[in-house]
């Protein structure tokens, strides 16, 4: 097996819709895609060879959401017409029609165990609804302005909501209670996704960012500014290790979360990326865009070959735990006239580092295993210190300093491995060039 890192690849693209793309979801079973548009129409994309897409007429608006039920069997709508459609994704294309809210429905979601429905709406309220004969159960309403995106978190015990009124909140959905507030968007928030491990949140807005929080401190993680133009869209990966995102720059970006960079730059769509997905179980991913198109791309980076550079690191360490962005703890709170920062923890100590550009790249390491190779590093100097009386302050000092060179020493490992995977495509590419030359030089 190759030691190449392989990037993302297209793999089809869809054609057949007549206006932006606003929305795009896998179906579990990976046999279908689902997308909507502004162009009123959910259209069905089948992955089988010869089989044709379904288009779904119903809604006498945009589409502004699709999300397909945890089995597969349904497909949900969210329309401008202000209702909400279940569709059947067969030939028949068989659907159920409520109205939902009494303006613009953005937003769409099931829960995980496909029981209860979640809408969002420009009438500033969030709504939740039986699946079965869509009862209406009970609104949330502190939002003051258009709520653009609502999302269950995995147990479905919670609800992130984002709104133009600049904020992301966090709901508790027995209680009915909001119970934090996020304020550190300076735009509209157009998406919220929750982490696959309940966790964390990450969030878009019209300010060119993506955020990152831990829901459990309520602190921010992550802060991105790669974006030259509005983010649209978000979507976690499966592993939780990375994040994608799309944006009116026409880019879709995919971030490293265990590192806190920016780790590809992707250029599909000839004007704005408006929606992103990645599939259940990581293997792919699709976005949507003003273009009428919707790719579908093959994530390759996630496999085997990029598992085994993570194994030579975690080896190193001399754990068995890998990272985790769960891991990963709030950054320490900034003073006024400092820069935004993120802080990663040794046994701890903190270690900050800017995460604002695009081409910081810092090691995250979880405690356990930083806990680990610290002690096995420092013991004879903590011995030392004892043995000299020398006051705690300063022991636990220099304890952290040799964490910090720790974590340091692995991150540059992990460097040069890659630069090493570099290197080699780079010859091959070269060896490739040269062939072809050969092959051309009789000819002329």
């Amino acid at each position: 097996m190759t030691n190449v890192l392989e990037d993302p690849s297209l793999e089809r693209h869809f054609k057949g819709h007549r206006d932006t793309i606003t929305s795009v979801d896998f179906n579990p079973s990976m046999k279908q895609l689902a997308s909507g548009s502004m162009d009123s129409c959910l259209m069905v994309w089948n992955f089988k060879p010869q089989m044709r897409a379904y288009r779904f007429v119903g809604h006498k608006d945009a589409v502004m959401d699709v999300k397909f039920s945890p089995s597969g069997h349904l497909v949900a709508s969210a329309s401008r017409d202000k209702t909400c459609r279940l569709w059947i994704p067969t030939v028949k294309g068989e659907s159920t029609v409520f109205k939902a809210h009494t303006a613009t429905v953005r937003s769409i979601d099931f829960s995980s165990d496909g029981q209860t429905l979640l809408t969002a709406s420009d009438d500033k309220t969030i709504k939740l609804w039986t699946c079965h004969r869509q009862k209406f159960l009970f609104s949330l309403n502190q939002h003051i302005n258009w709520v653009r995106c609502a999302k269950f978190s995995p147990d479905g015990r919670l609800i992130v909501s984002g709104s133009d009124d600049k904020t992301v909140k966090l709901w508790d959905k027995n209680s009915k209670e909001c119970i934090h507030t996020f304020y550190e968007h300076g735009g509209f928030v157009n998406h919220v996704e929750f982490h696959p491990s309940g966790t964390c949140i990450a969030s878009a807005g019209t300010d060119s960012t993506v955020k990152v929080w831990d829901i459990r401190t309520n602190k921010l993680l992550q802060h991105y500014t790669a974006h030259s133009a509005a983010v649209n869209s978000l979507a976690f990966h499966a592993s939780g290790n990375y994040l994608l995102s799309g944006s009116d720059d026409a880019t879709l970006k995919i971030y490293d979360l265990l590192e806190g960079r920016l780790f590809y730059t992707l250029h599909g769509h000839q004007g704005p990326t408006t929606a992103v997905t990645f599939a259940r179980d990581g293997a792919y991913f699709a976005s949507g865009g003003s273009d009428e198109q919707v790719l579908v791309w093959k994530t390759n980076f996630d496999q085997l070959d990029f598992d085994d550079v993570l194994q030579s690191h975690k080896e190193r360490a001399k754990s068995k735990e890998p990272p985790k962005v769960s891991d990963i703890p709030p950054r320490t709170q900034k003073r006024s006239g400092t820069p935004t920062r993120s802080s990663s923890a040794v046994n701890g100590l903190t270690q900050e580092y800017d995460i604002t550009t695009s081409d910081q790249c810092v090691g995250f390491e979880s405690a356990s295993r930083s806990r680990s190779s610290q002690n096995q590093s420092s013991r004879s100097t903590t011995q030392q210190l004892e043995a000299k009386s020398i006051p705690p302050q300063l022991s636990n000092t220099l304890e952290q300093i040799v964490g910090q060179l720790d974590v340091l020493t692995q991150t540059v490992s992990l460097l040069e491995q890659r630069l090493t995977m570099t290197e080699n495509k780079l010859r091959e590419c070269l060896d490739n060039q040269q062939k072809i030359t050969l092959q051309i030089r009789p000819t002329d």
